[in-house]
């Protein structure tokens, strides 16, 4: 197995060891803090980010397997045709085997790019029995359903997403500081140099002519 066949399975390992955790039955409010760290977490969007760049390239690999699945398929059925097959044996034994590892490639990237839609699908489906498990223990009267956390699930949406609209705010905060400083600046200078006119000038009136 190539390098990066390889890295496509152990992918594919990772994301299943991801999905038993996602079904793993936990308590209420740990599944609740592990879903709003991941939604708010930056790290977590650079990693979903890159992941999707990694997808792209399997889904590459996956077409090409798909190609090389065909044209084994249609060596293999010309070979058949040909007279001599005890003389052609090892060459498709060669052909056979060129299949079984096409045909592995395929199931592997295949199975990969399958199991991340349904991550993605088992995600949502978790997170939206969280925020409807959260509205039942706010109308039962649970203090605790009205807290810090309960408002960090409900606007929980992609992993990272929060975190980055966060970041965000906080540079526009940080901008409008800055504009305001630099206003009061200029308000300042314009003051001064009203005062410092207003003395060297006391009657800046024009006078009529006569």
């Amino acid at each position: 197995m190539t390098l990066y066949y390889s890295l496509v399975f152990l992918l594919l390992v990772a994301e299943m060891a991801l999905f038993i955790l996602l079904i793993i039955p936990l308590p209420f409010t740990i599944r609740r803090k592990m879903f709003t760290f991941i939604s708010e977490s930056p790290l977590v969007a650079k990693l979903q980010y890159g992941m999707k760049i990694t997808f792209i390239f399997i889904l590459i690999l996956f077409v090409d397997s798909l190609n090389r699945v065909y044209r084994v398929q249609i060596e293999l059925a010309e070979s058949n045709k040909q007279q001599g097959a005890a003389v052609l044996g090892h060459e498709r034994m060669e052909v056979q085997a060129r299949k079984f590892y096409s045909q592995r490639n395929m199931y592997l990237c295949g199975f990969t790019l399958f199991l991340s839609l349904i991550l993605n699908r088992t995600y949502t489906m978790i997170l939206d029995v969280l925020r409807l498990e959260e509205k039942v223990k706010k109308y039962e009267g649970d203090p605790k359903a009205s807290g810090k956390q309960a408002d960090k699930l409900a606007n929980a949406g992609n992993a990272g997403e929060i975190g980055k609209l966060k970041n965000q705010l906080a540079e526009k905060d940080r901008d409008i500081e800055t504009l305001k400083k630099q206003a009061a600046g200029l308000s300042r200078e314009y003051n001064d140099l009203s005062d410092k006119y207003g003395a060297t000038n006391p009657d800046s009136t024009p006078k009529k002519d006569r």
